[in-house]
């Protein structure tokens, strides 16, 4: 089992240094990405408002609009998911909108005084939208998946986090929105 851990460990640090390889040959731009799949994110929340608008209000001019959003989120979407397989494609949309969704509660809670809440907020979002970054980054073998205990330890942690704060340090060392 230790050995299987320092397999992956091994992966991951070959994957960080293939990203930073690519980053210095100026192959491969995450941060435009990242900037790009937040802007996706706002445009499933627009397909979302128009919809709500639109059953609101009772006009179904809202509902046309839903249309030419869809469209530009789906065409911005090829741009960042290149290659999926099933419903991957699906479920990415769904993991970018709920990590929005939770980042918005979780202001919505910051401002009214709910720190603790927010927080939690927060990390669930940043867990999605780093699960979408692993997905879409092919850095979740998906073949023999099988449950993991979340708060498994790995010989390389300093606390329990499992999987999906494995993930979020990840993407955080891949991922550097201040690169140029």
């Amino acid at each position: 089992m230790a050995q299987d851990q320092d397999i992956s460990m091994d992966k991951l640090n070959a994957f960080i240094d293939r990203v930073d390889s690519m980053k210095k040959q100026e192959k491969m731009d995450l941060s435009s990405d990242q900037d790009l799949s937040i802007a996706i994110m706002n445009l499933v929340s627009i397909e979302e408002h128009f919809f709500f608008t639109g059953a609101k209000t009772g006009k179904p001019e809202y509902y046309d609009l839903i249309h030419d959003v869809r469209e530009m989120r789906k065409v911005l979407l090829k741009k960042i998911i290149k290659e999926y397989e099933g419903e991957v494609w699906c479920i990415s949309k769904h993991l970018l909108a709920a990590s929005m969704r939770l980042m918005e509660v979780g202001t919505k809670a910051l401002s009214a005084g709910k720190k603790e809440d927010a927080q939690d907020l927060f990390s669930k979002a940043y867990q999605l939208y780093s699960l979408f970054w692993g997905l879409n980054m092919k850095l979740i073998p998906v073949e023999g998946i099988r449950k993991i205990d979340d708060q498994a330890l790995d010989t390389n942690d300093k606390e329990k986090s499992g999987f999906m704060g494995k993930l979020g340090v990840l993407v955080k060392k891949a991922i550097d929105c201040c690169w140029e």
